[in-house]
């Protein structure tokens, strides 16, 4: 069963151009890291003033989160990421704010028949 995921996190409105910069594009590595941890269908949208939203699909969340938190890769560009955050309290991936799915347009059309 697919789970959705959303989280938020908070970019430090002066490095906003080197965050986009930075993800234009993404190493190859990092993408084959994210996509082997089972993570799919993978977005990022930031706001002015650095409010940043991400997206991502997953089978299992928990045994994608321990694959990223135990592999080098991720924890090599996590670190390198880290500095962009406000108020953050560990490794990017591993410390984003979740995000309550309260509406999901297929569930409920679903539902409904």
């Amino acid at each position: 069963m697919t789970t959705r995921v959303c989280f938020e996190l908070r970019v430090r409105p002066e490095r906003l151009d080197e965050y986009r910069e930075r993800h234009s594009p993404v190493r190859t590595e990092m993408l084959e890291e994210i996509a082997a941890a089972g993570r799919r269908n993978y977005s990022l949208f930031l706001a002015e003033g650095g409010r940043l939203i991400g997206y991502y699909e997953t089978d299992d969340d928990a045994a994608a989160q321990a694959y990223l938190a135990a592999s080098p890769i991720a924890a090599r560009w996590e670190a390198e990421m880290a500095p962009f955050f406000i108020d953050l309290g560990g490794r990017p991936d591993q410390a984003a704010t979740p995000l309550v799915e309260v509406f999901n347009l297929a569930d409920q059309l679903e539902a409904s028949r």
